[in-house]
């Protein structure tokens, strides 16, 4: 049973979303909805041509910093400083660059005008936050999310250039003291990095106990 919502500011048990992780639809994407719905392991996802469609899948593709595996390569990349990274110095140009990106597999983006909108309302208030990735003065790379707790929930990422969205991630899990970060979304160079899938009833006891 898909969940129908209105003006109250409620969402129902995540448990009871279907198979393929869908929970609601409808509501809107008030700072005040979005924060309850990240703070129960529930996140919006949808196309332009669709309702407002939350999600709270079973399982989660997640980080745990001190988990992460950065290759001999890689770290020859980071010792070359060829990258300058900086956080939350242009929030909306990383969302933007994020949304143009061509992903495989996928027709358009879930990262709507709405979603724009709602994210930087979110970014404003210091509940989202983007990390950028700059060579020779131009932006290359970054991702953006939103902080619950001590958690990250990581929405997009994006590379103009090879291993830039890679630093931005190393970056994330080694200077911002976070004790998850949550993927979403299983990738294969995610996993190589260390990421892994966990029970929803494993995420939300993580969120929970670093939410308070």
């Amino acid at each position: 049973m898909i969940f129908r919502l209105d003006e109250r500011l409620l969402f129902p048990n995540p448990e009871l979303a279907d198979e393929d992780g869908l929970l609601a639809v409808g509501g809107d994407l008030s700072t005040a909805r979005l924060l309850l719905a990240y703070q129960n392991g529930i996140f919006p996802w949808y196309s332009d041509d669709e309702p407002i469609l939350w999600y709270s899948p079973h399982e989660r593709f997640v980080l745990y910093p001190q988990e992460l595996k950065i290759s001999k390569s890689m770290k020859q990349v980071l010792r070359s400083g060829k990258f300058r990274v900086t956080t939350n110095t242009c929030f909306t140009d990383v969302v933007a660059a994020c949304s143009n990106i061509k992903r495989e597999g996928q027709d358009g983006t879930w990262i709507t005008d709405d979603m724009k909108a709602a994210y930087a309302n979110l970014h404003h208030d210091g509940h989202a936050h983007s990390v950028e990735v700059w060579q020779d003065e131009k932006l290359v790379g970054g991702l953006y999310g939103v902080q619950t707790g001590d958690v990250f929930c990581g929405e997009s990422m994006f590379s103009l250039v090879s291993n830039a969205s890679k630093t931005a991630l190393i970056w994330l899990c080694n200077t911002a003291k976070y004790k998850l970060i949550d993927c979403q979304v299983h990738t294969e160079h995610l996993e190589s990095m260390g990421a892994k899938m966990i029970s929803r009833e494993e995420y939300i006891a993580v969120l929970h106990k670093t939410t308070g």
